[in-house]
């Protein structure tokens, strides 16, 4: 991808980032947290995943 349309790109997703947070804090909310719990869910299941292997 040109680094020109990276920037366009990049600047829409901040963008539109700041207006659901303006517009619904509450729901940018539940939304990052629960981003956060699948990734820490992830993180744990790869943890489990290589303990068992250790066994």
């Amino acid at each position: 991808m040109p680094a020109r349309a990276k920037s366009i790109v990049m600047w829409v997703v901040v963008i539109f980032l700041v207006y659901a947070v303006v517009t619904n804090p509450d729901r940018a909310a539940d939304v990052v947290r629960s981003i956060w719990d699948f990734l820490w869910g992830a993180i744990q299941g790869f943890g489990e995943f290589f303990r068992n292997l250790a066994e």
